[in-house]
């Protein structure tokens, strides 16, 4: 295994060919071109240094002792088949570059050859290896999204927006503040932001704060050294330390003593961390996610919340909508959760009667996206939907995100009915305007009208 230090992404070719002086000309042609150069005497150890989306290009003479180029070809496109490898060929080896050219390598170039030529290779190679890499970063970006959708199901423009949110902070290190109901989904975004960020490959440790007793929540958090305190008898690492090189999700943040908020701050403006009963700094390399249900600026107003822990935590912040403010999305998460439920359970998924669909857009859904899953899992099972009616809603009013005429209430109800059947698998538009009940050209006008989109593997019109 190599111990010298990965290539730098700033460098665009690496040299390598065993003749001291064909390698300081050539260093020398690339460089007055412009280019970053790493020149090496020979391969060993070379492919183990160069990370798989290394946006530069190898160069490199065929006959070298230890590792020839060949060698070196196979074990690069051994962990990327894309990665431009240029060979230097002397007379004798030209059948040999042929059959590396049919092997993966990107160009050769027989001895002597002109500079130019060494040059108009290499640029050509870069802007292949510079297309390849766009490629892959809009391949993974389209991925990340279609994975996102299918945790954040719902077409309503609040989590249309919260999708966009979450894909545009998951790149970035910036510590974020999450606020939302309970039962809104406040742990999903936050292993969102995890799975979409480079840290995906780091852990992701959860912890409620609400849920610490007091007289340990600081050993929890911290860790502890042994006789730190009464019962502390061997070392405890803490949550912020065990999620370093991770995410941290801290939820119900606002339930946290004023004296933890104040070690809390210091750790994100300086991440560093001490074990209670320890001197030494600790340096970490973690992402913190916090979660609230409440207004913490309220909080800091009432004496309740550190203003300052208040303003440091509120630079990056994503708001999760409630369910009652996302009535266009009730029907399409309830099969969703209904269909996950009945596959897991080994049964045929049940539909939802006109009744029952209405029930469930009327219903406020205090207990948010949770509660829907249970009533989804319970529907699933052949159970009666069976809804919590909140003391302060008398049975059969209509939640606001549906007051208004009988006219909206119409256009909402059809709008929700059509999204819900579309969150169901249909190979084509035939196959949709069959299941709705609708001839094509109706169901097109009122995709149109309503603002929704049918995507499918085949033709629309077969």
């Amino acid at each position: 295994m190599s111990h010298e230090p990965i290539i730098d992404s700033q460098i665009q070719v690496v040299l390598i060919d065993d003749d001291k002086h064909l390698r300081q000309a050539l260093t020398q042609t690339l460089d007055l071109a412009g280019l970053k150069i790493l020149p090496l005497a020979d391969a060993r150890g070379l492919a183990e240094r160069i990370e798989r989306d290394w946006p530069g290009v190898v160069v490199s003479d065929i006959r070298m002792p230890g590792i020839d180029g060949l060698q070196l070809l196979e074990q690069l496109h051994a962990q990327d088949a894309e990665q431009p490898v240029l060979l230097i060929t002397g007379h004798g080896d030209v059948p040999l570059a042929v059959q590396a050219m049919r092997s993966g390598a990107y160009d050769f170039l027989e001895k002597p050859f002109a500079s130019d030529a060494l040059l108009d290779s290499v640029r050509r190679a870069l802007a292949l290896r510079r297309l390849v890499l766009d490629n892959r970063s809009l391949r993974l970006a389209l991925s990340d999204r279609q994975a996102l959708s299918t945790r954040l199901v719902g077409q309503s423009a609040s989590m249309t927006r919260l999708r966009e949110q979450i894909g545009a902070l998951a790149a970035t290190k910036a510590d974020v503040l999450i606020l939302g109901e309970t039962g809104a989904g406040k742990e999903v975004v936050a292993r969102a932001l995890h799975d979409l960020s480079n840290r995906r490959g780091g852990p992701f440790v959860a912890i409620n704060a609400g849920a610490l007793a007091e007289s340990v929540v600081e050993s929890e958090l911290f860790g502890h050294e042994p006789g730190a305190f009464t019962g502390a008898q061997k070392r405890r690492i803490g949550k912020f330390e065990f999620a370093n090189g991770g995410t941290l999700f801290l939820d119900e943040i606002e339930s946290m003593s004023l004296d933890v908020q104040v070690k809390l701050l210091r750790l994100l403006q300086e991440r560093v961390v001490e074990r209670l009963g320890g001197n030494q700094q600790i340096r970490l390399d973690i992402r913190v996610i916090a979660a609230t249900k409440e207004d913490l600026r309220h909080a800091a107003d009432q004496g309740r919340f550190r203003a300052d822990l208040y303003y440091r935590l509120n630079v990056a912040n994503l708001r999760i909508p409630p369910l009652r403010e996302r009535g266009e999305d009730v029907l399409m998460l309830f099969q969703h959760y209904a269909d996950a439920a009945s596959d897991r359970h080994g049964l045929l998924p049940h539909s939802l009667g006109p009744g029952q669909r209405a029930l469930l857009l009327r219903h406020s859904w205090p207990g948010n996206v949770r509660e829907l899953q249970n009533v989804a899992e319970r529907f699933a099972l052949g159970l009666e939907l069976e809804l919590d009616v909140p003391v302060n809603e008398p049975p059969g009013s209509v939640p606001s995100v549906i007051e208004g005429g009988l006219g909206e209430q119409v256009e909402h109800f059809e709008r929700s009915l059509i999204a819900a059947e579309m969150a169901r698998p249909h190979s084509s538009m035939r196959s949709l305007a069959e299941a709705l009940g609708l001839p094509r050209k109706t169901l097109h006008d009122k995709l149109r009208k309503h603002g929704l989109t049918f995507a499918s593997g085949e033709d629309s019109d077969s």
